[in-house]
């Protein structure tokens, strides 16, 4: 019976949250060390905001950047959009150059070439809510100086594919995976879409 009792009176004066807590005096939380951790964690905080925040980008390369603008802009209708904060400052993107097929790369391309694209060089457009493309240059010329798109995400082309899809036009599938269509744009341009695991 002494036991119910002292259970009830315990349920019924819960222990302060402070009392799971160990005991620190006021003074080291505010000393340099307590500030220290406590702007870390604040830091930690924001950078995980922040990158959170941050759309996914898709990376394109193409073999000329005007012809490219005039199809992603006037053929697929994409949106220009602004360039992701985190691109300004110094953030670079692997783009797996070094076990790209040399096939698709320009001859300007050197192995350093991943440390020389600048982030915010190239055109940027809006494919979905937190999702934009990025398009550079540094794709070469193909047969007959066919003008040649590589990406090195599946997903990437897809979506550039159905864009086509739903434009209604001319569009010729010649592997699924990798992902390696052909297009036509207005000026009866063959473009291929060709897809480069990294």
């Amino acid at each position: 019976m002494i036991i119910s009792v002292e259970l009830i009176s315990f349920l019924l004066n819960p222990l302060p949250p402070g009392a799971f807590l160990p005991s620190l005096p006021l003074d080291s939380l505010f000393s340099t060390q307590g500030i220290m951790v406590m702007l870390l964690a604040a830091y930690a905080v924001a950078m995980w905001m922040f990158l959170t925040s941050a759309p996914k980008v898709h990376t394109i390369m193409v073999s000329d950047l005007e012809v490219a603008r005039r199809f992603y802009e006037g053929l697929l209708d994409f949106t220009a959009a602004e360039v992701p904060l985190h691109y300004y400052y110094n953030y670079e993107q692997t783009l797996g150059a070094t076990s790209i097929d040399p096939l698709y790369m320009s001859t300007s391309m050197g192995s350093s070439s991943a440390t020389q694209f600048n982030g915010s060089e190239g055109l940027w457009y809006q494919m979905k809510k937190n999702t934009q493309l990025h398009i550079i240059s540094g794709a070469t010329f193909g047969k007959k100086n066919q003008h040649r798109h590589v990406c090195f995400d599946h997903d990437c082309l897809e979506q550039v594919l159905m864009r086509v899809q739903m434009r209604q036009l001319k569009y010729k599938v010649r592997t699924q995976k990798p992902l390696n269509f052909l297009v036509k744009d207005l000026d009866n341009r063959v473009i291929e879409m060709a897809e480069v695991s990294n």
